[in-house]
């Protein structure tokens, strides 16, 4: 915020892989009238869903299969939705039972939230922000999607 305070860019970019860290900023951004546009892009991710990130790297041998659990229980809980499931906690219990069939996995959170407030959701009546971090052996990696 202190950037956004020196700079006054008129656009300012962040990816959704942070998503919480682009809401703090915008709302930031918009309680300081900093006049920023805040502008998300897409998690850039390799062409097996593994979202990039520094911290891929600290993979050990066999935990990338692993590491694709996030990616995957993220495309579940997609699906589950466009089912009409709305129940966060049936998503999220199906998510973590997947992430967890992985060897050397372990969820640290699932959350399902309301995408503006990030107040947690009991039922997906409204647009949602489904994240995760996942500890795979030592190494941490998070991700998130949206539902509409």
């Amino acid at each position: 915020c202190k950037l956004l305070t020196i700079v006054r860019p008129d656009k300012v970019y962040f990816g959704q892989k942070d998503a919480q860290q682009c809401l703090v900023i915008k709302r930031l951004n918009a309680d300081l009238n900093l006049g920023a546009e805040v502008v998300v892009i897409p998690t850039i991710r390799d062409s097996d869903g593994l979202a990039l990130s520094s911290r891929n790297a600290y993979l050990r041998d066999g935990d990338r299969e692993s590491a694709l659990t996030l990616s995957r229980s993220l495309n579940l809980a997609r699906e589950m939705h466009q089912s009409e499931i709305l129940n966060a906690k049936k998503i999220s219990a199906q998510m973590r039972n997947l992430i967890e069939s992985e060897p050397r996995t372990s969820v640290d959170y699932i959350s399902i939230s309301d995408a503006e407030t990030l107040d947690e959701l009991d039922i997906i009546d409204r647009p949602a922000l489904v994240s995760l971090a996942v500890r795979i052996g030592d190494v941490r990696l998070i991700d998130n999607t949206l539902l509409p």
